[in-house]
């Protein structure tokens, strides 16, 4: 796929240095549910992302986002499908730091939104984030997905329950 400024292609096991060097970021991950990863954990994780492709049917998608002006793989976008029969799927993303605030989290994530309804032909597709997350929150609402509310104590990790805003699109 490609936008104004993205060239998104599948992950793969390439991509290690460029991945590590975002996922091993604390100030990337405050907000995520996993990380900082070691090596061995971006490791793992695109190899997950190689055996996703050969999933039949398949249920997830993630996209390297490459910045077309230096080839630089900056962040990802995934979809996870999560109920064939209701052709729903959850999307997220991530960047590294130096890129936040330029636009790029939400081009990937429409196209990647766009997708999802154009040729997945999903009916919908949501999205959470942790309530102090803005730039997160400011990316769902500039691509269009709706605000459908809080869910209380949503999300336990790093020994804490926390909140997620739930965001959604609907093909109509």
């Amino acid at each position: 796929m490609e936008t104004t400024r993205l060239s998104l292609r599948q992950m793969n096991s390439n991509d290690f240095e460029a991945v590590q060097a975002y996922a091993s970021d604390p100030e990337v991950c405050k907000f995520m549910e996993w990380g900082p990863n070691t090596p061995e954990e971006t490791k793992n994780h695109l190899a997950k992302c190689t055996a996703e492709e050969r999933q039949t049917p398949r249920t997830v998608w993630t996209f390297a986002l490459i910045r077309k002006t230096d080839g630089l793989l900056i962040g990802s976008c995934s979809l996870t499908i999560n109920g064939q029969t209701n052709k729903q799927a959850s999307m997220g993303y991530v960047l590294r730091r130096d890129v936040w605030g330029q636009g790029y989290a939400t081009e990937g994530a429409k196209a990647v939104l766009d997708f999802g309804f154009q040729t997945l032909a999903l009916h919908r597709i949501w999205a959470t984030c942790r309530p102090d997350n803005i730039g997160s929150a400011k990316v769902m609402q500039k691509i269009g997905m709706e605000y459908e509310g809080r869910l209380k104590d949503d999300k336990f990790f790093r020994g804490e329950w926390y909140d997620s805003l739930m965001y959604a699109s609907v093909n109509t």
